[in-house]
Formats: C-alpha cells, sequence, structure tokens
C-alpha cells in the first residue's frame, strides 16, 4: 500500500520579499501568543512594525521585546482588554503615538473552552461572546479612522466550527459566525475607502492552546489520519496566508473568508464519539481536561 504523502509548511521567506512590508504598521489583538503572535513575527520578518495587544502587561511586553531579538524590527506592547473599548481606543492611541500610523489591524484576540450546552452556564457563553465578536467589533471601532486613512486592511481570525454543529463548540461557534458576517460588513461599508476586510479560518495547529484543548488526549494521529493532507497545521501555514491577504496580490480579494485547515472541512472526523459525547457528555471529561461540566 503507498504512504501518504505530507507537504511541509514553508517559511514566509522562502516566498515573499523581505521588504514587502516595509515601513507598515500593524496592530494584532491576540499578538502576545500563538497564532497571531507567529503572524505578528512573519510580518515583521518582512519589514513591519507591530503593536500587539492583550490583557496581561508583563507577558505581552515580553513577547514584545522577544519579537524584536527574533526579527530585527519593532514591536511595542500596548495593552489593553478587547471587551473594553476604552482600553482598545488608548492601545490604538500609544500605536499612533510611536508609529505614526496604523495600516493593518489582524483581530485574533479570542476565547474557547470544550463544553457541552449543559455544561455552559450563561456567563460562560457571554465571555466567550464578548472576546471574539464584541472584541472584534470595538478593534475596528477604535482603528477604522487609521485604516481607512491609509487604504489599509483587516485579517479578522475566524474558525471552522461553525460549518457544522459541532458538539461541545456551541460558543465560540456562535462568536465567529458573527465574526465571519461582521467582516463581511466591513468589507461593504469601508471598501469605497479602499478598506479591505477577510477572515482567515485555520484549522488545528499545532502548538497552540486551541489545539491543546480541542484535540482529545492521545489521539493526535486519528486527528491527522482525517486530514486529506495528512498533517496538523503549523503557524507558518496561517501566517503565510495573512501575508498574501495583506499583500497587493490580494488587491480585491475582500468580505472573504480563507480556509486554512488542509482540507479538513470537507472530510469531517469524529474528534468526540457520537452521539455517546452528548448522551453521557461526562463520559468523556476525562479526554479534556480543561472543559466545563
Amino acid at each position: 500500500m503507498a504512504e501518504s504523502y505530507k507537504h511541509r509548511a514553508v517559511p514566509a521567506l522562502d516566498v515573499f520579499k523581505p521588504d514587502l512590508f516595509k515601513d507598515k504598521v500593524v496592530f494584532v489583538t491576540g499578538g502576545g501568543s500563538g497564532i497571531c503572535y507567529g503572524i505578528t513575527q512573519t510580518l515583521m520578518r518582512l519589514g513591519a512594525k507591530a503593536a500587539i495587544v492583550g490583557r496581561k502587561a508583563d507577558r505581552l511586553r515580553a513577547a514584545a521585546e522577544q519579537l524584536e531579538r527574533d526579527t530585527g524590527s519593532k514591536a511595542i506592547a500596548t495593552p489593553a482588554d478587547v471587551r473594553k473599548i476604552d482600553t482598545v481606543q488608548e492601545a490604538v492611541k500609544m500605536t499612533v503615538d510611536t508609529f505614526g500610523k496604523i495600516d493593518f489591524v489582524i483581530c485574533g484576540a479570542a476565547g474557547n473552552f470544550m463544553a457541552p450546552i449543559e455544561g455552559l452556564s450563561s456567563n460562560a457563553f457571554r465571555a466567550v461572546v464578548e472576546i471574539d465578536l464584541l472584541g472584534t467589533f470595538n478593534t475596528v471601532r477604535a482603528t477604522m479612522e487609521q485604516v481607512k486613512k491609509n487604504h489599509g486592511n483587516y485579517v479578522h481570525i475566524s474558525a471552522t466550527l461553525h460549518y457544522s454543529g459541532l458538539p461541545w463548540q456551541s460558543a465560540p461557534s456562535s462568536a465567529k459566525a458573527g465574526v465571519d458576517a461582521f467582516s463581511n460588513a466591513v468589507a461593504v461599508e469601508l471598501g469605497p475607502f479602499g478598506v479591505r476586510s477577510n477572515c482567515i479560518a485555520p484549522g488545528l495547529i499545532t502548538g497552540t492552546e486551541g489545539a491543546d484543548r480541542l484535540v482529545p488526549q492521545g489521539r493526535d494521529e486519528m486527528v491527522q489520519g482525517f486530514m486529506p493532507l495528512q498533517r496538523i497545521g503549523e503557524k507558518d501555514d496561517i501566517a503565510n496566508a495573512v501575508v498574501f491577504l495583506f499583500s497587493e496580490a490580494a488587491s480585491w480579494i475582500t468580505g472573504q473568508v480563507l480556509v486554512v485547515d488542509g482540507g479538513s472541512m470537507h472530510f469531517r472526523g469524529p474528534f468526540l464519539p457520537y452521539p455517546d459525547s452528548v448522551l453521557d457528555a461526562r463520559a468523556f471529561k476525562s479526554l479534556f481536561p480543561g472543559s466545563k461540566m
């Protein structure tokens, strides 16, 4: 029997010119860790300056310093809670005071955990929606005058969760569906100002909190087997998609969702046994130590 083939993840500098984003400034919510940290690192390696946004100031400053060491470009920490627009506005002011402008915005702050509906409180559901959806609105509202002035771009980090009724993911599925819809509205309303707005919907990305929470313990090989391209994604895969959408090569692309998931959305395997995982949810709690029940 023939063995399956796995494409490798390619670093951006192997494909794109090193000064692609020279003199550009990117504002990144959720930029202190995970996928958005990886995206920021790639954009900085291509010449951009960055302001990263998060709630934990000390961790954020350490991340900004590490980004500068790794890329040779400039990064600042702009602490804010995306659920509170006044703090985002202050982060925007700090960015403009430092760099003079904002060209690109990545709305990447997100909250997620595994929980069946019966294990979700109203407060828990609200928390996810406020971080993902309200946080995206607050970020766009606080940055839009700068982005309009510079004919810039938005990329919203969405998901594929809401493309089907995925068990134990009702809160993030609802929030990300709203993010997709809001991005479309941004594309239509700000398009005449030369602003583009698109979403990227990542699949499972290794080395992220999301993958740690969503992949059942000990099931990595099983999960990879259900992916047409036969591997879990890497941060470079998402970063390269963002580079494309921010580049002039995508200048006629707006109001779209780019799915970057190795083909998984077309061949969904069962992360949880169905219907057992909804008939007796507590029996599967041990597979997801961080789940709510």
